[in-house]
């Protein structure tokens, strides 16, 4: 047996009422009349979504969908389906003319990454490792120690930057219209945020992902999909590949570099205590190891609180 194997197993039907009991208390804490989700589309805020229905009902969710001139197709039909299924009032809301107010578009960078979802895997997959010599999103977390190239910064601001300024703007707008919403209505904000991604940096400090309440943030992304499957979701949504549907043809282990179900074997490991050496044994090779390790230590000012973002 692998020695992360039994750990990262979970018992659904407990840890989903769990979840159900802290939404509930959450609730009357803050005295709120209701709950405000964002809905990617995506399985965390659609998990996130039938739990808090489970503990307050559907009359008391409320949905947001908030797009822009990048987001996919299948975003839009999945946060759909879900609020068909749940049975939640969705509002959809095209943010694309506030981020041309602030000019996210404007760059040749996002100009490119707009035409061809073919063209941004081949610089995610070669340009970014011969340039870079590592992934961009591991190269924009640095950016909080940065080494001071001249080269690299100039390299950085004009392409990497660009897209990163632009994805960090649709975050913080998405939170910063939802906190609106929610003081409006009297309403609980929560956050789909999970361990996976926020050990590794994976999310916008500030942004949608970075929210006060997040109930699911105990939970890595492969036992999100276990839930995911015992709260019977649907189909389309379970088996659609995790993706930040900001940058054509990306998905998140492709920006990662890494697959969820081995990302999640080395975390779980390492907050266990395990030493590299037992962590090897597990089939887990000595790059991915380095490279989870190296996000997650590049990342730590986005945890953080203290420190402000420093991209925008």
């Amino acid at each position: 047996m692998l020695v992360s194997e039994l750990p990262l197993t979970i018992d659904p039907k407990p840890e989903a009422e769990k979840i159900q009991r802290h939404i509930q208390e959450l609730l009357d804490a803050n005295s709120a009349d209701g709950i405000i989700i964002g809905l990617s589309g995506g399985i965390d805020s659609a998990v996130l979504a039938a739990l808090a229905v489970r503990a307050v009902g559907c009359r008391r969710v409320y949905a947001y969908y908030l797009y822009d001139r990048d987001s996919s197709k299948d975003s839009h039909a999945g946060a759909n389906l879900i609020a068909d299924w749940l049975q939640i009032e969705l509002e959809h809301r095209d943010i694309t003319p506030a981020m041309r107010q602030i000019k996210i578009y404007s760059p040749l960078a996002m100009k490119i990454t707009a035409f061809s979802g073919l063209i941004n895997r081949f610089l995610n997959k070669r340009l970014n490792r011969f340039l870079c010599r590592e992934s961009f999103f591991t190269y924009t977390l640095r950016r909080a120690n940065f080494d001071g190239s001249i080269i690299k910064r100039f390299f950085y601001e004009r392409t990497v930057g660009c897209i990163e300024a632009a994805f960090n703007a649709r975050h913080i707008y998405r939170r910063r219209f939802l906190e609106q919403r929610a003081r409006e209505k009297n309403c609980l904000l929560l956050g789909a945020a999970n361990r996976s991604e926020w050990m590794v940096g994976w999310f916008v400090k500030g942004g949608i992902d970075n929210l006060p309440f997040s109930p699911l943030i105990g939970l890595y992304k492969t036992q999100i999909l276990r839930l995911a499957e015992y709260l019977d979701l649907p189909p389309q949504v379970r088996s659609r590949t995790p993706s930040p549907d900001m940058v054509k043809g990306i998905t998140d282990e492709s920006a990662l570099g890494i697959s969820y179900a081995t990302l999640d074997i080395i975390l779980d490991c390492t907050e266990r205590g395990m030493s590299d050496t037992q962590i090897l044994s597990s089939d887990i090779s000595k790059e991915d190891l380095c490279l989870v390790r190296t996000m997650n230590n590049l990342s730590e000012w986005k945890r953080h609180p203290e420190k402000s973002l420093t991209c925008l």
